[in-house]
C-alpha cells in the first residue's frame, strides 16, 4: 500500500507519503511522554523525501532529547498536532507519528524504545524487539 495519506487533526496539515510503511516503533522516553501527554509515541520510520506536504506548514519545535541529541519537532501551529520529528544528525530521516496517518489498521507495532522508563500502564508486546534506550545508529527508514 503506498501513497498513504496523512494530516493533523483539524485538516490545516495534509501530506501523502510515497512508501508504504512496514515497521512501527513504541517509543517510551520521557520526552516522548511529555509531549504526547500518555504512554509515549508510536512512529513509523520514513525518508523525508518521501513525504509530500499537501496542504499547510507545520510549525517546528527544538530541544534536546532524552538521548542528548537535538531533536526537531513538527505540529500543527492551529491544533497542536504531533506530526512528524527528526534528529538533528539525521535530518533526512522522519518519525513520522503513526496516529496521523488515515489508515493503520494493516499495522502493527514491531518494536519498543526507551522500554526503561515505560509507564505501568504500558503494554509492551513481548515478541516484538525491545530496547531499554535509543537503539545504537542512526534510524533505518521504511523502504
Amino acid at each position: 500500500m503506498s501513497n498513504l495519506k496523512g494530516g493533523c487533526l483539524c485538516g490545516a496539515i495534509r501530506y501523502s507519503l510515497g512508501s508504504s510503511p512496514t515497521e512501527l516503533r513504541a517509543c517510551h522516553c520521557r520526552d516522548c511522554q511529555k509531549a504526547s501527554g500518555g504512554h509515549g509515541a508510536v512512529v513509523t520510520i520514513v525518508p523525508r523525501d518521501k513525504v509530500t506536504l499537501e496542504k499547510g506548514t507545520p510549525r517546528i519545535f527544538k530541544g534536546k532529547a532524552a538521548s542528548g541529541r537535538t531533536l526537531s519537532r513538527y505540529f500543527c501551529g492551529e491544533c497542536g498536532s504531533p506530526l512528524w520529528s527528526h534528529r538533528e544528525n539525521t535530518p533526512e530521516i522522519l518519525a513520522l507519528r503513526a496516529g496521523t496517518l488515515d489508515d493503520t489498521d494493516h499495522m502493527k507495532i514491531t518494536a519498543h524504545i526507551w522500554t526503561k522508563s515505560a509507564r505501568p500502564w504500558s503494554y509492551i508486546d513481548p515478541k516484538a524487539t525491545q530496547h531499554a534506550g535509543q537503539p545504537e545508529g542512526p534510524p533505518v527508514p521504511t523502504k
